[in-house]
């Protein structure tokens, strides 16, 4: 299993009328914390671009557990169960700065060949940097 970890401090703009964090927000969360999780193995979606691979989202579920704020500093906690085949799911946990579980949620990407735009297994390069945390 692989678990990475980053922080975001939730903007104003990020807030509705009440001073959540607007729901839909969650979704630009979790795609921080896949970013992050994936550059923290040594890898990034610019090199899978530039190699001719996209990972476009095949399903996305959250669920809410207590709001987010304006200024609160979010700890995203992205984790990886399962070794990717020609698909990758990661696992969120959104956290504020007191450590209170706000939000969780999952989402499946599956790895394209951008010049068929058909699924393709994960590519050997991302399996061999992943492997050592299963």
């Amino acid at each position: 299993m692989y678990v990475s970890e980053t922080t975001v401090r939730v903007r104003y703009s990020e807030t509705d009328k009440m001073g959540y964090v607007y729901y839909g927000n969650y979704t630009h969360f979790y795609e921080v914390g896949r970013v992050e999780a994936l550059r923290q193995l040594g890898t990034s979606y610019k090199e899978m671009e530039d190699s001719g691979i996209m990972l476009p989202v095949y399903t996305c579920s959250l669920k809410y557990l207590k709001p987010a704020l304006y200024d609160d500093l979010l700890s995203i906690k992205t984790t990886i169960k399962e070794l990717p085949t020609a698909r990758i799911t990661f696992d969120y946990q959104v956290y504020n700065q007191n450590n209170e579980l706000l939000n969780e949620g999952t989402t499946t990407l599956v790895f394209v060949d951008m010049k068929t735009n058909k699924p393709r297994p994960a590519p050997e390069s991302f399996i061999e940097k992943i492997k050592k945390f299963f």
